[in-house]
């Protein structure tokens, strides 16, 4: 081999090495390519938070894709990674984490916004067959008292049925489709849903209501009796191709069952509810 090819060769390997990790140091960019299209199947909809094919209304707070293979480094993030337990070994934080309890200042617009598709807009395309009422379930991990909302659109708009989406289930993976509202924080179950207008192709849109939210997958389901039980259903496709899922991480037995722990029921006979549920 001559010098000169060795030269280029060498020079090939970093100019990938270089893409490569830009590629990891943006956790904000799309993995998913632009022309995915998710699909309903039996009024179901299962999606990987980090499956998205676009995000807007980056340059305050974004969501950040924390994986198997590459953890976001901004702070302020008060909390350690979640990835054991995540579904397709990744997930999704709104970052910087700048509130994470009543003790941290509010700011509107900055680290939270009770008005949705102003901050961190994330967009899946889903083809649906059957149009109608689908609740919202999405695979969450709270740790704080102020990380736990988000808000859902459809087709560019964000109707009041799909506003702040609200949870106090906390430091475990967990499902929930719950609407926060003004006399019932803890959120109601199953307020929180969309109305598919018609078939065809309908964008669903996630938003931030307040930074640190982790989301790891969400399900659009047509019965209001359905749950969603472990890691979900899978995802379906009606065009494109899914990203093949993150490498598993070699702690991933260690801690999988401390990670997968579940929150028990709060009791009904212990006087009021709190606002915040441990195990």
């Amino acid at each position: 081999m001559t010098s000169l090819l060795r030269s280029r060769l060498i020079a090939l390997a970093v100019g990938v090495a270089l893409i490569v990790n830009v590629a990891k140091a943006d956790a904000t960019a799309p993995i998913a390519p632009p022309d995915l299209v998710f699909a309903e199947v039996d009024g179901i909809v299962a999606v990987e938070a980090e499956h998205f094919v676009k995000q807007e209304l980056t340059d305050v707070r974004a969501f950040h894709i924390t994986s198997t293979e590459f953890t976001p480094s901004l702070l302020p993030d008060p909390d350690p990674s979640h990835v054991v337990g995540a579904s397709g070994g990744a997930y999704l934080e709104v970052l910087p984490d700048s509130r994470w309890t009543h003790d941290e200042q509010l700011i509107r617009g900055e680290n939270f916004s009770n008005e949705p598709g102003k901050l961190a807009i994330l967009t899946y395309p889903v083809k649906f067959e059957n149009p109608g009422r689908y609740y919202f379930w999405a695979r969450h991990f709270s740790t704080g008292t102020e990380d736990n909302g988000f808000h859902v659109g459809l087709n560019g708009e964000w109707p009041e049925s799909g506003q702040r989406w609200q949870t106090v289930k906390k430091r475990a993976w967990e499902w929930e489709c719950k609407q926060r509202t003004a006399e019932v924080h803890s959120g109601v179950p199953m307020q929180l849903f969309l109305d598919i207008p018609s078939a065809g192709v309908h964008d669903i849109h996630i938003s931030m209501r307040e930074d640190g939210v982790e989301i790891d997958k969400w399900v659009m389901a047509n019965d209001i009796d359905w749950r969603p039980e472990g890691l979900g259903p899978s995802s379906q496709v009606a065009a494109g191709e899914l990203p093949p899922p993150f490498q598993p991480d070699a702690n991933a037995d260690a801690g999988a069952e401390a990670a997968g722990a579940k929150s028990l029921p709060y009791p009904d006979h212990w006087t009021e509810r709190p606002q915040i549920e441990t195990r």
